[in-house]
């Protein structure tokens, strides 16, 4: 009798254990390049994602960086700092958040966007077309800590 209700305890308990939830991305993410930095945020209990920082924010006559090759004309003249980089990322399973949007600046490019989690500190992201398989672009980022202030000043 106490087997039948241990084994269904210790059964919910690791399903808790091993539950990714969107707090998990919340934060601050170097690219890959270490030049932006990216804040993930929920919103409406999905996953969004703003840029926040770049090395390099102004252009080479020292005008802010806008987002000149976006798809919506509206919008080409705003700063690519502050600019929505990804949303509507919803948690699938495991350490998987798909079925969102993912936009490159560089690019002027919108894709399906898909991420996973692959430990704490790193972060794959890939953007496809129509199916996951199809990908157009791939990622990896890395959280932003407090203590990389403190170790590489010059990084952030």
């Amino acid at each position: 009798m106490k087997n039948i209700i241990l084994i269904p305890l210790f059964l919910v308990i690791s399903i808790f254990a091993f539950a990714q939830t969107n707090a998990d991305l919340v934060g601050q993410w170097y690219n890959a390049k270490d030049d932006i930095v990216v804040t993930l945020f929920e919103d409406r209990e999905m996953v969004s994602g703003k840029v926040t920082w770049m090395k390099f924010p102004n252009d080479e006559n020292g005008n802010t960086k806008n987002d000149l090759l976006n798809p919506d004309e509206s919008l080409r003249n705003r700063s690519i700092i502050g600019a929505l980089m990804m949303y509507d990322l919803t948690y699938i399973a495991g350490n998987i958040w798909d079925n969102g949007s993912l936009y490159i600046p560089k690019t002027g490019k919108i894709y399906s966007g898909m991420m996973r989690l692959k430990n704490e500190k790193t972060l794959n992201i890939r953007g496809y077309v129509g199916f996951s398989f199809f990908e157009r672009y791939s990622s990896t980022w890395t959280r932003y800590l407090d203590e990389d202030l403190v170790s590489n000043p010059t990084r952030k």
